[in-house]
């Protein structure tokens, strides 16, 4: 049955390839709910079509059946009057009727059974919607805790980025000192080599200056005390 097709068709939608696609799932759930929404509306107005085609197979079964049991009084009253002739003909419009029923039996039989399937997909579906925004603050909650965990990652991760950035820092100064030194040893290899004769000679000859100046005092001295006895 078209109808029927068409409802699995709706039920059928592929929600993996959405959430592929989805760049934020908490509105997805939202788009999601509401083209469940819009399919539940197409799903009521197709039912409603089911059910109203049950109850005009109802009405027609339950007129031919009506007119079955008129044909059926009629020919016991001709009986009654006496009068076999019309009762056979009664009875003859009942047997027509009754070929009839048999086909307006089947197919009221068929529009019973899927009005009773629609009906039951209607309720699964609106169950399922009822379900789903029950638990769509839930999800929603969860997506909000798990985006706040990928910020608290990213955050860690700079940190270990700024800790990495410090270790590589603590390379290049210990390269800089490292080539600070080779640079300060170089210089002291390239030097001229220092003569120590100059500083060995002003060693003595300080020496000696000093030694006349002790001279000089002495006689110094001498000459005040041969004073000072005068």
């Amino acid at each position: 049955m078209n109808i029927l097709t068409r409802f699995r068709d709706i039920m059928a939608s592929n929600i993996h390839a959405m959430l592929d696609k989805a760049e934020d799932p908490g509105k997805l759930i939202d788009q999601y709910l509401r083209n469940l929404n819009r399919d539940l509306g197409k799903v009521k107005s197709d039912t409603a079509t089911v059910m109203a085609e049950e109850q005009r197979a109802k009405r027609a079964l339950d007129e031919c059946q009506a007119d079955m049991d008129k044909m059926q009084n009629y020919a016991i009253k001709a009986l009654e009057a006496g009068n076999d002739a019309d009762a056979r003909k009664f009875l003859e419009r009942k047997a027509t009727i009754a070929e009839e029923e048999t086909g307006l039996k089947e197919a009221y039989d068929l529009a019973a059974s899927n009005a009773s399937k629609m009906r039951q997909m209607h309720d699964k579906l609106v169950s399922d919607i009822r379900e789903l925004e029950s638990r769509k603050n839930m999800i929603k909650g969860k997506l909000s805790v798990a985006k706040t965990q990928e910020r608290i990652n990213r955050i860690q991760s700079s940190v270990g980025s700024a800790n990495n950035s410090k270790s590589a820092f603590d390379r290049i100064e210990e390269k800089a000192n490292q080539a600070m030194d080779r640079a300060n040893a170089m210089s002291e290899l390239n030097s001229p080599p220092k003569d120590n004769m100059n500083d060995l000679m002003a060693k003595y000859n300080n020496s000696n200056t000093d030694s006349g100046i002790d001279d000089e005092l002495a006689a110094l001295k001498e000459s005040l005390q041969k004073k000072n006895n005068k």
